[in-house]
């Protein structure tokens, strides 16, 4: 390619070749001005092309090649997943957002639901067997605490309390409605008893219930004055009115049938 200046000095020379000619002639044939042209051609300084190469940027389409770097290819493949997740920070956070607000609303949903279960809950059914032990109020006798003397006084100490813990049982289970299961021991049944009877109930309860523990885990002699003041004080600690007491009796006989 021939540059701007070539071109001027080109035309230079062409000027000075025809400046030759002979005056004689004021206007150069066209012939004239081919042969100057062809002799500026030739001449070595004026009629050679030059290559002249720049750099400049340029798109391309073509992937990059990854260059050979000393790092091991987990480093680079790390470092593509960091560029990645940059890439990506919004929708991550967003997605978190989501996950967030879903499980704050299910959460609050569940005790909603909770709530109003144990406001509209059913009402306690008491178990008819707890720890293989019948406490069915059709299976005791109507005053349990003269039926449990009797025993003791006719040397059936082990019938003896095992009726009255029986029958504490079953009043806290059918009478009072302490929520014990068929799996309670001796330690759940007053710990739930605790939460639902007063202070002198709760006080009897447990001194039946120690009784008991002695004579049958512990193998020990119980005396007569514990045994009959717990036979007197059953029915006074752990009966109702003879109303509600039959209520319970009949409910609980209408759900056996």
């Amino acid at each position: 390619m021939c540059s701007r200046a070539d071109i001027v000095a080109m035309v230079a020379a062409a000027w000075l070749a025809l400046a030759s000619i002979p005056a004689s002639s004021q206007m150069p044939s066209d012939d004239e001005v081919a042969a100057a042209l062809e002799r500026v051609k030739a001449d070595p300084d004026l009629g050679t092309q030059k290559t002249i190469k720049t750099l400049e940027w340029r798109e391309s389409n073509e992937p990059r090649k990854r260059r050979n770097t000393r790092w091991p290819e987990w480093l680079s493949w790390m470092g593509d997943l960091l560029s990645w997740l940059g890439s990506t920070t919004r929708v991550l956070v967003w997605v978190v957002l989501i996950a967030l607000g879903a499980w704050l609303v299910t959460f609050v949903v569940r005790i909603f639901l909770n709530n109003r279960s144990g406001l509209t809950g059913a009402r306690f059914v008491a178990p008819t067997h707890v720890q293989d032990m019948d406490i069915r109020p059709e299976s005791l006798p109507p005053d349990i605490g003269a039926a449990a003397r009797a025993l003791w006084d006719a040397g059936e100490q082990r019938a003896a309390l095992a009726l009255l813990y029986r029958g504490l049982l079953s009043r806290l289970a059918h009478v009072h409605e302490v929520p014990i299961k068929d799996s309670s021991t001796e330690g759940d049944c007053l710990a739930l008893a605790a939460r639902k009877l007063d202070a002198s109930r709760v006080d009897y309860a447990t001194q039946l219930v120690r009784t008991w523990q002695r004579a049958i885990y512990g193998g020990l002699t119980i005396d007569a004055a514990t045994v009959h003041a717990l036979c007197a004080g059953f029915s006074p600690h752990l009966d109702l009115t003879a109303s509600r007491i039959a209520a319970g009796e009949s409910l609980a006989a209408g759900a056996a049938a």
